[in-house]
C-alpha cells in the first residue's frame, strides 16, 4: 500500500502542492483527536474551534492559545501538541518520507525533491543523507536540553513529573513552538517564575538559537568547525545577522526597559526577550509593562523570525540580510550586490523582496482587520498578528479573549507563515513560462 500523495500517479501535484496539502492534513487530524474527552482534563468534549486552534498553533510552531495548555489539557492532549510541535518543526514531509524509509521503500526523485523544499537544501544530491543527519541531531539536541533542565524541574515538581516537564519544554524551545506548561503557576504565565534562574534561561536560549539558525548551518558547523572562511556565504550571513538581532535589542531592551529589576536578574529578562523573538514564544517577564517603543521593536524582530531551513518562522534573517546589502549597493552606487567577497543573484534579490511583501501584506491586513472586529489599538493587534505571522506565540494577553473571526485570522496568518507564503502562490497558481521575446526597456522614476 502506498501513500497517496508519494506516488508516481500524482506527477501533475507539485512539491509546494505536496508540503500544503500535508500540513493541513496533519492540523486537521490534530484538531479531531483534541476535541476528544480524553484529552482535556475535565474529561468532556473540547470545543472543534479551541482544537483545531491549538492544533495549527502547534503544528505551525507558533505558540498562540486560547486554552491553557497545563490546566485544560490532559497529559495526553499534551502529547498530541508536543506530537504536533515535533512534526512542524521538523516538517510534514521530512517526518512522513523518514517513516517511509524505514519501512524498507526506495525514496524516488520526486520524493527527493519534496524533501529538498521541505528543509530548503540547495541541492537535491544528498537528500536522504542531510535529512537522516538533521533527525539523528534534533533528537540529541532535545535529549540534551531536557537532561539539564531536569534537575531545575524535577526539583520543583517531582521526578516524573520534572522529566516530562523537561522534556516538553526542550522540544517546545528547540522546535521554535512556545508552549509551556507553567499554567500550574498561573495561566499563561510562560516562564516568567523562571525569570531569575541562570540555567533554565541559558539552556531555553540555546535551545531556540540552535533550532533557528538552520539545519544547513549545522552541516556547515560540523564540517568546517569555526573556520569561518570556509563556510557557506548562507551560512556567514545567518550567524552574523542572528548575532546582531540578538545582542543590539538585547542591550536596548536592558538600557530601556525592565528598569526595576536587579541588574543581574535585568541581564538575562533583557537577553531572553530579544532571543525568544527567534519565534520562540516564552517570555521571562511580563510584555504589557513594556514601552511602545519596546513593543515595537519586537513586533520588528518577530516578523524577522529566524534562518531558512530551521525550525523558525518569520521573513527569515537572510532575507533582511539580503535586502539590506541591496541598499548598501544603491547608496554606494555599484552595480552588483556583494558580501563576504561572493556576489548574490538578482533572482535572491527579487525573491527577498517579494517574501518582505507578502509578510508585510499579511501583517498589516490582518492587523487592521483584528483591530476593526475587536476595537483594540492597533498597535496591540499588531503585536498580534506579527506573532501569528512570524509563527512566535509571543502576546499581550489578549487571545483568549478574541472571537471566533478574528481566531480564523490568526490560524490563516500561522499557517501561511509556516508554510511561507512564497509555497503557497507556488502551490496554487500555475507555473509560468518565460515568452520567447523580451518586452522593450523603458526607464522609470522611483523615490
Amino acid at each position: 500500500m502506498r501513500i497517496g500523495f508519494l506516488t508516481r500517479k500524482n506527477r501533475t501535484t507539485s512539491s509546494f502542492q505536496v508540503i500544503l496539502f500535508g500540513f493541513l492534513a496533519v492540523i486537521l487530524l490534530g484538531g479531531l483527536i483534541l476535541t476528544l474527552p480524553f484529552c482535556s482534563r475535565s474529561g468532556e468534549f473540547t470545543p472543534f474551534s479551541d482544537a483545531i486552534f491549538t492544533s495549527v498553533s502547534a503544528a505551525c510552531v507558533t505558540g498562540l492559545v486560547v486554552q491553557d495548555t497545563a490546566t485544560h489539557w490532559s497529559v495526553w492532549g499534551q502529547l498530541v501538541i508536543l506530537v504536533l510541535i515535533q512534526i512542524g518543526g521538523l516538517g510534514v514531509i521530512t517526518v512522513a518520507l523518514t517513516f517511509f524509509r524505514l519501512w524498507g521503500r526506495r525514496i524516488s526523485l520526486a520524493q527527493r525533491n519534496m524533501m529538498q523544499q521541505s528543509i530548503s537544501a540547495p541541492q537535491v544530491g544528498g537528500i536522504v543523507r542531510r535529512t537522516g543527519f538533521i533527525l539523528r541531531s534534533s533528537l540529541c539536541i532535545e535529549l540534551g536540553g531536557a537532561l539539564l533542565l531536569a534537575p531545575v524541574f524535577c526539583r520543583d515538581l517531582g521526578f516524573f513529573k520534572g522529566l516530562w516537564y523537561s522534556v516538553f519544554h526542550a522540544v517546545s524551545a528547540f522546535c521554535n513552538a512556545g508552549f509551556d506548561l507553567m499554567g500550574i503557576r498561573g495561566q499563561y504565565s510562560s516562564l516568567t517564575g523562571y525569570r531569575a534562574d541562570p540555567l533554565v534561561n541559558i539552556v531555553i536560549m540555546l535551545l531556540i538559537v540552535i533550532g533557528g539558525i538552520g539545519f544547513l548551518v549545522w552541516e556547515d558547523l560540523r564540517k568546517n568547525k569555526l573556520r569561518f572562511h570556509r563556510y557557506r556565504l548562507q551560512t556567514k550571513l545567518v550567524l552574523v545577522s542572528s548575532a546582531l538581532l540578538i545582542l543590539i535589542p538585547a542591550v536596548l531592551n536592558y538600557f530601556t526597559e525592565f528598569q526595576d529589576l536587579p541588574a543581574g536578574e535585568r541581564i538575562l529578562v533583557a537577553l531572553f526577550q530579544s532571543v525568544t523573538t527567534r519565534t520562540a514564544g516564552f517570555n521571562t517577564a511580563d510584555l504589557t509593562q513594556m514601552s511602545s517603543a519596546g513593543i515595537l521593536r519586537m513586533i520588528i524582530l518577530m516578523l524577522i523570525g529566524g534562518s531558512p531551513g530551521s525550525t523558525a518562522g518569520g521573513m527569515k534573517t537572510t532575507t533582511v540580510a539580503v535586502l539590506c546589502l541591496a541598499g548598501i549597493t544603491v547608496f554606494r552606487r555599484r552595480d552588483d550586490v556583494e558580501c563576504f567577497r561572493r556576489r548574490i543573484g538578482q533572482d535572491v534579490i527579487r525573491n527577498a523582496g517579494t517574501i518582505m511583501f507578502l509578510y508585510l501584506a499579511l501583517f498589516l491586513t490582518g492587523a487592521a482587520a483584528l483591530s476593526r472586529v475587536e476595537g483594540m489599538s492597533l498597535l496591540a493587534c499588531m503585536f498580534e498578528t506579527s506573532s501569528a505571522v512570524g509563527t512566535v506565540g509571543l502576546t499581550l494577553g489578549i487571545t483568549p479573549m478574541l472571537h471566533q473571526s478574528s481566531r480564523v485570522i490568526l490560524m490563516l496568518l500561522m499557517f501561511l507563515g509556516r508554510v511561507g507564503a512564497l509555497t503557497l502562490v507556488y502551490a496554487l497558481l500555475p507555473g509560468g513560462k518565460n515568452p520567447p521575446g523580451r518586452m522593450p526597456l523603458e526607464p522609470i522614476t522611483v523615490g
